[in-house]
C-alpha cells in the first residue's frame, strides 16, 4: 500500500496577512505614516506657537540693516551693511577655519599616526600620550585652555615676540607679512600652465622615460619661474606704539579655534592612519624590504597607496566633525557662522528662520565635503583594483 499523498498546495493563494511582501510594504507604510504624523504635529505646534508670539517665518529681514560690527571679516564690512552680508561673513569665516583646519589636521594626523608605529620608543610613547590626552578631554575644555591659559598670557604689543621673517606674536594675535600680487603674476601663471600642459602631452604621447622626466621637471620650472619673476610681494607688519600696521593679522580668537580644532582632530586622524597602515598585509612590507626599498619609500610607495582604501572613509567623518565642531568658536569670540547667527537671532527676534538658515548652511557644507571625499574614495578604490 502507498501512503496517502498530501493535498496539492502549489496553486493555493497565500493570505495577505501572511504574505511576506505585503507585510514588508505595510511595515514601511506604517513607518512613513508615523513620521508624517510626527512632522505634522511638530509643524502645527510651531505655527501655533509663532502665531501666539506674533512671529513670522520669512527671510525678509536679511535685507535690513544689521547694526552690529564684526571684528574679523574677509571683505570690508560695517554696521550699515545688511544681515545677509553679515551672514556671508560668518559663512566665509567658517569655511576659512574649516579648510585650513582640515589641511593642518591631516598633515599633523599623518605624522602622529606614523609616529605611533615608530620603532623609536620615545617617539611612539610621546605620540601615544598626545593621542590619549586629546581624545579623552572635551574639545571645549581644550579651547578654554588654549585661549585663556596660553594665548592670553602672551606679552602685550610693546613686548611682542619677534620671530624670523617679520612675524610677531602677542596678546592681539599673530602678525605676518601679507601677500600682494605683483604685475608679473599673470606671466608666472602662464609659465606654470604651459609647463604642466607640455608635461602631460609628453607623458601621453612620448616614451615613458621622457614622460616621467617631464613630470618631475614641472616643479623645477615653476620654482625657477617664481624666483625669476617674483609674482608675489609681501607687505610686512610694522610695529607701532599700541598696535601693528600693514601685514596680515590673525587674531587670538582665530588662533585659539584653529589650534583647538587641529590638535583635537589630528589625534583622531592619527589613529585612523595607524589603523590603516596596520591593515596592510605584512607580506607587502617584506616584499618591499626584499626589493631594497628604504623605510620612507616603503611607506610612500607601498603602504600608503594600499592603506588609503581603509583610511579615506573614516577620514571623511573626521572632516565633517571638524567643520561642525567649529561652531564652538563662539566660546572664544571668533565670529563664525553660529556666533553671527546667534547675534542675528537676538537682534531680529526671528529665531526659527535664522536657525533653519544656519542648519541648512552646515548641512550644505557637510554634503559638499562628503561628495568630494566620496569622489576621491572612488578614485582610490578604482586605482587599487
Amino acid at each position: 500500500m502507498t501512503a496517502p499523498s498530501l493535498p496539492e498546495r502549489h496553486g493555493a493563494a497565500v493570505p495577505l496577512w501572511r504574505d511576506v511582501r505585503v507585510l514588508r510594504l505595510a511595515g514601511q507604510a506604517a513607518v512613513v505614516l508615523a513620521i508624517a504624523l510626527l512632522l505634522f504635529f511638530l509643524g502645527s505646534n510651531l505655527v501655533s506657537t509663532m502665531a501666539e508670539r506674533n512671529l513670522r517665518f520669512g527671510f525678509g529681514f536679511l535685507d535690513n540693516r544689521a547694526g552690529f560690527e564684526i571684528g574679523e571679516s574677509p571683505f570690508p564690512y560695517s554696521a550699515d551693511d545688511t544681515y545677509a552680508q553679515a551672514y556671508l561673513v560668518g559663512v566665509l569665516n567658517t569655511l576659512f577655519v574649516g579648510v585650513v583646519g582640515i589641511i593642518l589636521a591631516t598633515l599633523l594626523g599623518i605624522v602622529v599616526g606614523v609616529a605611533r608605529l615608530s620603532t623609536n620608543w620615545l617617539v611612539s610613547q610621546v605620540a601615544g600620550v598626545y593621542v590619549e590626552i586629546i581624545r579623552n578631554t572635551p574639545l571645549l575644555v581644550q579651547l578654554f585652555f588654549i585661549y585663556f591659559v596660553v594665548l592670553l598670557q602672551l606679552p602685550q604689543v610693546r613686548d611682542t615676540i619677534a620671530l624670523p621673517g617679520s612675524v610677531f606674536l602677542n596678546q592681539r594675535g599673530l602678525f605676518i607679512p601679507a601677500p600682494q600680487l605683483a604685475s608679473s603674476f599673470p606671466a608666472w601663471v602662464a609659465v606654470a600652465v604651459a609647463a604642466i600642459v607640455l608635461a602631460i602631452a609628453l607623458r601621453a604621447r612620448g616614451p615613458a622615460a621622457i614622460g616621467s622626466r617631464a613630470l618631475w621637471a614641472v616643479p623645477v620650472v615653476v620654482v625657477a619661474a617664481w624666483i625669476l619673476l617674483r609674482p608675489v610681494a609681501f607687505d610686512p607688519p610694522v610695529q607701532g606704539r599700541f598696535n601693528f600696521s600693514g601685514g596680515m593679522a590673525l587674531s587670538t580668537s582665530f588662533m585659539a579655534i584653529l589650534l583647538g580644532l587641529v590638535l583635537y582632530t589630528a589625534a583622531f586622524i592619527g589613529e585612523v592612519v595607524r589603523g590603516g597602515i596596520q591593515a596592510v598585509r605584512r607580506g607587502q612590507l617584506e616584499a618591499a624590504r626584499a626589493l631594497g626599498l628604504s623605510e620612507g619609500d616603503t611607506l610612500r610607495l607601498i603602504v600608503f597607496p594600499q592603506a588609503l582604501r581603509i583610511i579615506v572613509p573614516p577620514l571623511t567623518s573626521q572632516y565633517l566633525n571638524l567643520v561642525k565642531n567649529s561652531s564652538l568658536a563662539i566660546a572664544v569670540g571668533y565670529p563664525d557662522l553660529f556666533k553671527i547667527g546667534t547675534t542675528m537671532t537676538n537682534q531680529t527676534g526671528q529665531p526659527v528662520p535664522v536657525v533653519v538658515l544656519v542648519m541648512a548652511t552646515y548641512l550644505a557644507i557637510s554634503l559638499l565635503t562628503s561628495l568630494l571625499m566620496n569622489l576621491y574614495n572612488r578614485r582610490v578604490q578604482v586605482l587599487e583594483r
